[in-house]
C-alpha cells in the first residue's frame, strides 16, 4: 500500500480507503463488516471513513466495534455531519449547536476520544460560514478533532472557507470529499485546480461509478442479486449511470485492463490515483475479497499511451 499526504497536511492516508456508506450497519451484517475492516487493515488501509447519517449512527457503531482492537495511532478515522439526525429544527445543518452535539455523539458511537478528520457533509446556506468554521476550530482546540474537511462543496464555497479561516485565524480545511470516477468528472475544471493551489486534498467517493466500473453489470441483463442496482434502496442512484454510452465505454476500458492483466476496477482506481491532488479513493466492500482485489490498484501506474487511450474512450 502506498500513502499520500492529506492535502498539505502532514498526516498520511492510504491511497485506498474503506467507507461505510450503504454497507456497514445496514445491508452488510455486523460480523462481515468487521471482517472487511480487519482485512483492509491487514492489507495496509489506514483510513476509514463514515458519517453520522449512515443508517442513523449504526455505521459508526459497527466501525467503532471493528477498530477497537487497533492501536489508536495506527489509523486515520473520519466522520461527517450535516444531514438530518432527527425531526427537530436543529437536528440538521452546520450550526454550532448541531456540529458540537453531533461530534460528541459520533465520538461516543465510535468509542474514541477524537476523530482525525471531521467533515461538513454538505454546504449549509442557512448557517453563517464563520459560525461553522469557528465551531469546528473549537473542536480542534479541544482535541476532539485533528483536521477539518468538507464534502461536495463547490470551488467557490471551498475558496470562501479558506479565506474566512485565514481572516479569522482558524485551522484551514485540508480535504474535500467529492464524487469522482471515470464517469463523474465534474471536479476537474475548477475544484482540483483550486485545491492544488491551496493545499486541499481530494478524498473521492464512488471511484468505481457505483459499481459500473467493476464490469459486473451488463447492458440488457438483470442486475446480479445482491448488487446495488438490484436493490430498491439504491437502484436509482446507479441507474443514471447505466446508459448505453457508459456500457460501451466500460467494454472498451475492459480491453485496456485485460492488456495490463489487471481488473477493470483496478484500472479505474489507478486512473483516479493518477491525479496528484487525490489523497485517497474510498471503496465500499461487502466481502473481504473485494478489498483484496481493489487494494492492488495502489502503485499501478498507467502509461502516457494508456492515459491517452482512456481519455479518448471517455470523451
Amino acid at each position: 500500500m502506498n500513502y499520500r499526504r492529506l492535502g498539505r497536511a502532514g498526516v498520511k492516508v492510504s491511497e485506498i480507503s474503506l467507507g461505510s456508506w450503504l454497507t456497514y450497519g445496514g445491508s452488510v451484517g455486523r460480523d462481515t463488516a468487521i471482517a472487511c475492516v480487519h482485512r483492509a487493515y491487514e492489507l495496509g488501509v489506514n483510513f476509514f471513513d463514515t458519517a453520522n447519517v449512515y443508517d442513523r449512527g449504526a455505521a459508526e457503531t459497527v466501525l467503532g466495534q471493528a477498530i477497537k482492537e487497533f492501536p489508536r495511532d495506527s489509523y486515520v478515522l473520519a466522520t461527517k455531519a450535516f444531514w438530518p439526525m432527527g425531526d427537530g429544527p436543529n437536528d440538521r445543518g452546520l450550526s454550532r449547536k448541531h456540529i458540537i452535539e453531533q461530534c460528541n455523539a459520533s465520538l461516543k458511537r465510535l468509542g474514541v476520544d477524537y476523530v482525525d478528520l471531521w467533515q461538513c457533509h454538505r454546504y449549509d446556506p442557512e448557517t453563517p460560514l464563520d459560525e461553522t468554521l469557528r465551531a469546528i476550530d473549537d473542536l480542534i482546540r479541544q482535541g476532539k478533532v485533528l483536521y477539518a474537511g468538507v464534502s461536495e462543496w463547490s470551488a467557490v464555497q471551498i475558496a470562501n472557507a479558506l479565506h474566512a479561516a485565514d481572516r479569522m485565524g482558524l485551522d484551514r480545511i485540508v480535504s474535500n470529499q467529492p464524487q469522482y470516477s471515470m464517469l463523474e468528472r465534474y471536479i476537474e475544471p475548477d475544484i482540483i485546480p483550486l485545491c492544488e493551489r491551496e493545499g486541499v486534498g481530494q478524498i473521492v467517493w464512488s471511484p468505481l461509478g457505483q459499481g459500473m466500473l467493476t464490469g459486473k453489470y451488463k447492458q440488457g441483463e438483470a442486475a446480479p442479486a445482491g448488487t446495488r442496482a438490484a436493490s430498491d434502496r439504491t437502484a436509482k442512484i446507479i441507474g443514471r449511470l447505466m446508459t448505453e454510452e457508459n456500457f460501451a465505454r466500460v467494454e472498451k476500458l475492459r480491453t485496456i485492463a485485460n492488456r495490463r492483466d489487471i481488473s477493470l476496477a483496478q484500472l479505474a482506481l489507478a486512473w483516479i490515483l493518477r491525479q496528484s491532488n487525490v489523497s485517497s479513493a474510498i471503496i465500499g466492500a461487502s466481502r473481504p475479497e473485494q478489498i483484496e482485489e481493489n487494494v492492488k490498484a495502489s502503485g499501478v501506474v498507467l502509461t502516457p499511451g494508456e492515459l491517452d487511450e482512456i481519455t479518448a474512450i471517455l470523451a
